[in-house]
């Protein structure tokens, strides 16, 4: 068992202006994902010992999306596959693919977050190198220095996200694989709150930025509260800025949030998607 650590990147830094002030986005996100792990967010919650004893007899899955599994035949065989689950810390992921076999670095914004995937590792006796940074600045990882990228919904977090996607292409070797999981931007047409009582009224612009679109009251009470800041991103930005950044796409499917989640947009449609990207060989 080990695990190594690496010094938080700079990364990039993107100032808001909020009222007279600016925030920087990176550093307010990483506290409230902080935050989210302090009050049990579900995505923060580390797996089990018993599901990592069953990973390593190769019987698991992962999400990239809220309930469907990532299909099996989407995943290389994992022993020895260098594997950097990107902006996907919190203790779920990553032990099961380092369980499975995966060399696995785990690349997140939130130290919180990389905490729980410490746990699992010293608890269960696993091998894992954890990264604090910025998901659109990979600089301190090698061209080349991975044979498959997971990247769980977590990009609504950035205000762009073509970086994202450019970085995944320069770190991936030719022939590697990107799975991504991400939003549907549909889902931020409607107003929030009222989306929360049950309510459906298109309220916003796709693509979509909680800074942009909120009331500024609205907007200065979840920074007060410590609420992550959201980004809608196209579905051109989405899908469009992976093959702009070189990749193939190979599968996808679409995701919705579970039935006792009540959410009013799930009765109606997927509000999440999943894609398959391959790095083409000679790139």
């Amino acid at each position: 068992m080990s695990v190594e650590e690496m010094r938080p990147s700079v990364g990039l830094r993107v100032m808001i202006s909020v009222g007279k002030s600016g925030m920087d986005v990176r550093d307010h996100n990483r506290k409230a994902w902080d935050q989210s792990v302090a009050e049990g967010n579900r995505w923060t919650l580390p797996v089990s010992r018993e599901e990592v004893d069953r990973a390593r007899q190769g019987d698991f899955e992962i999400l990239l999306t809220p309930t469907r599994p990532v299909s099996a035949d989407w995943l290389p065989d994992l022993k020895g596959t260098r594997t950097l689950c990107l902006a996907a810390a919190g203790g779920q992921q990553a032990p099961l693919l380092a369980a499975a076999g995966a060399l696995v670095t785990v690349f997140d914004n939130s130290p919180g977050q990389l905490a729980q995937d410490r746990l699992v590792a010293e608890r269960d006796g696993l091998s894992l190198k954890l990264v604090e940074g910025d998901m659109a600045d990979l600089s301190e990882l090698g061209d080349g220095s991975f044979d498959l990228i997971v990247h769980p919904c977590a990009n609504a977090f950035v205000p762009e996200v073509q970086p994202v996607w450019n970085e995944c292409f320069r770190v991936l070797r030719p022939g590697g694989e990107l799975l991504a999981g991400f939003t549907n931007p549909l889902r931020y047409l409607f107003d929030l709150e009222r989306m929360e009582q049950g309510e459906l009224e298109v309220r916003n612009a796709i693509p979509y930025s909680d800074v942009a679109h909120l009331p500024p009251a609205i907007l200065q009470k979840m920074i007060d509260a410590g609420e992550a800041l959201e980004f809608g991103h196209s579905l051109e930005d989405q899908i469009g800025g992976q093959l702009r950044a070189g990749f193939v796409l190979s599968g996808m499917y679409e995701d919705r949030y579970p039935e006792q989640d009540e959410d009013p947009l799930s009765r109606f449609m997927d509000t999440f998607i999943a894609t398959r990207a391959v790095k083409p060989e000679g790139r």
